[in-house]
């Protein structure tokens, strides 16, 4: 069976955790130009693509909300939360119609909440260590949310060089829906000159490694980005711990524009690709338990405030 909680829903969770948040507020000392909270928002719309060789299709479209606060305990230490909710809609070609040779019914909706807590620790000027509890909870209209839960924690260790350039390493490990998984990545902000940066676009956890991404800076308020980086969705889809997971790569090309020190905008060009669909291990009779998906493209927007 899969992760059962005594919390049978996501929403005390959630509560408890934005209530932690508002209260760094209390705490918080920030110096001018320091912003520790953050909400953003992205809508991601993709081109319809064959799923197993047809005849069926599939067209996604998202939103995506975010909410992190961060707070400085002292030089050394430093805390941060934040909460996610994901709104995943799947336009199937074939409305109606079965998959995996009709061992499993479409789906319309998924949705997905997380939340998750940092703890990082500088014991001098060169090396930074964090720790990251996650708990996310994803689920197809099909199932119930709330046995829907999974659990993880990512920790990396990064070094800080003398021109401030950093570098290091990172491991998720991942309690997911009738499955763990350990996903390793590089953990780099490496500023090549006044214009160049090499960096990690996402953060690490259950939607995959943080990528990397190379970026140009044309001045203060403009930047464009070229990156990429593996991606996956896993959600229930029945009861009895019967999921799906949607494994592919994206690579993406990148607007940036800052209106100021607070507010950003940046759009997306991307194209996803060596897309799967898979069936976890539920009973099956016949029929293969993964379906490619074809190369399709995909467009962003995402907004960003600070304060």
């Amino acid at each position: 069976m899969g992760n059962r909680f005594d919390l049978r829903a996501p929403s005390l969770l959630l509560t408890l955790l934005l209530s932690l948040l508002y209260s760094f507020q209390a705490f918080a000392d920030r110096p001018k130009g320091h912003y520790p909270f953050s909400i953003s928002a992205s809508r991601i719309g993709t081109a319809e693509a064959d799923v197993g060789g047809g005849p069926q299709s599939l067209q996604r479209e998202s939103w995506l909300f975010d909410a992190k606060a961060k707070y400085s305990v002292n030089r050394q230490w430093s805390l941060g939360v934040n909460l996610g909710y994901a709104d995943l809609d799947y336009d199937w070609g074939n409305r109606g119609s079965t998959l995996f040779d009709g061992n499993l019914s479409s789906w319309q909706q998924v949705q997905r909440y997380s939340a998750g807590l940092s703890v990082s620790y500088r014991p001098d000027k060169h090396w930074m260590f964090l720790l990251a509890p996650k708990l996310q909870y994803a689920s197809a209209d099909t199932a119930p949310v709330s046995d829907a839960a999974s659990y993880g924690v990512v920790a990396s260790a990064m070094y800080r060089f003398d021109n401030g350039n950093l570098l290091g390493v990172g491991v998720a490990y991942l309690n997911d829906i009738s499955e763990v998984r350990t996903v390793p990545y590089l953990a780099v902000n490496w500023r090549i000159n006044e214009s160049w940066r090499l960096g990690n676009p996402f953060s690490a956890g259950f939607t995959g490694p943080a990528g990397l991404e190379l970026s140009y800076r044309l001045n203060p308020s403009i930047d464009f980005g070229l990156g990429s980086s593996k991606r996956t969705q896993r959600f229930l889809v029945e009861d009895d711990d019967v999921t799906v997971e949607i494994d592919e790569w994206v690579s993406f090309l990148r607007v940036g524009w800052k209106l100021n020190g607070s507010l950003s905008f940046n759009a997306y060009a991307g194209y996803y690709f060596n897309g799967e669909l898979e069936l976890s291990e539920a009973p099956i009779e016949n029929g293969e338990r993964a379906e490619e998906i074809e190369n399709q493209s995909a467009f962003a927007l995402a907004v960003e405030y600070k304060f």
